[in-house]
């Protein structure tokens, strides 16, 4: 069997870096994965120092069957660096495993991610695959259908990401005319609309969320699991687009999660249903005033 390849997008964070190396080395199918790693250039003097650090670090690293190299000579941005590599391998491989900078992974990921992706290699119906749980709800079963895309630690085909439409704006006019942002919004729990809106307006750069919309409006669906098998480090403040903490925190599964293909292939309701739970538990009013207050306390007076 030829292992999917791994897609590696790093920045400026030579210890996150190096902690997500260390774990991606100790996973069972790391010495026949191939390897590519992104590294996106400097966006001011101030970084290149730390952008430096990491490519003297990728260049001495080992344990994989092949080691590929992409230094950009600018600063490209994490959207349209994700974009063109997965658009570049995905052509060429026919299928991707993609993580970032600051995700640390359990040492049977790459096993689930390729066990995954070639039993649903065929599903038309299936265009994810998600290896972070967040929600640490017991309710959940080990891997289970849903239309939500998560971003860390995932996999996809060819045949998938050619659903996936850039234009933000477009995305959004067509969830607005069908009706689906509230459904979109898992019953209005999480503003990924506002999310979308956002992106369309500048305000972030977001390629997840057009990749979300792009699945959901094609009723497309996500294998995710129930035992999370990455971890995110990224919310210490340290990255462009994570802050804050707690939110997010998984529990990595450090045994084999066996992959069982789930028929008929549909939505688990039951699960949506947790998702919705989750965020109104984290995202309501009360919520976010709790956690404004505790990180008054801490002397962060940020928005």
């Amino acid at each position: 069997m030829e292992y999917s390849p791994i897609l590696l997008f790093v920045f400026n964070r030579p210890e996150h870096v190096h902690r997500t190396i260390t774990a991606l080395q100790q996973n069972t199918l790391a010495a026949e994965s191939v390897l590519y790693i992104y590294s996106d250039g400097a966006r001011s003097d101030e970084q290149k120092e730390s952008v430096d650090e990491v490519r003297r670090y990728i260049h001495s690293i080992n344990g994989f069957k092949e080691i590929h190299i992409i230094e950009r000579k600018e600063n490209w941005g994490l959207a349209r660096n994700i974009i063109d590599g997965v658009t570049t391998r995905v052509k060429e491989y026919g299928r991707v495993i993609v993580l970032e900078d600051d995700l640390i992974t359990a040492p049977y990921f790459l096993q689930f991610m390729n066990d995954a992706l070639e039993t649903y290699k065929d599903e038309d119906k299936v265009g994810h695959i998600q290896g972070c749980d967040f929600t640490q709800d017991s309710s959940l079963p080990d891997t289970f259908l849903i239309k939500w895309t998560g971003s860390w630690g995932w996999a996809t085909w060819e045949r998938a990401w050619k659903h996936f439409n850039p234009d933000g704006k477009a995305l959004l006019e067509e969830l607005e005319k069908r009706n689906l942002t509230k459904t979109f919004d898992f019953n209005g729990k999480y503003g990924f609309t506002r999310m979308l809106r956002r992106q369309i307006e500048g305000k972030n750069n977001s390629w997840a969320i057009r990749w979300n919309a792009s699945l959901f409006l094609k009723d497309v669906l996500s294998l995710n699991v129930g035992k999370s098998l990455v971890q995110n480090e990224g919310f210490d403040g340290s990255g462009t687009n994570c802050g804050g903490g707690g939110l997010y925190d998984s529990i990595l599964w450090m045994k084999p999660l066996p992959v069982v293909k789930i028929s008929p292939i549909e939505e688990n309701i039951s699960a949506r249903k947790a998702f919705e739970k989750y965020y109104y538990r984290t995202n309501c009013f009360w919520a976010k005033t709790i956690r404004r207050i505790k990180r008054t306390l801490k002397g962060d007076f940020g928005a």
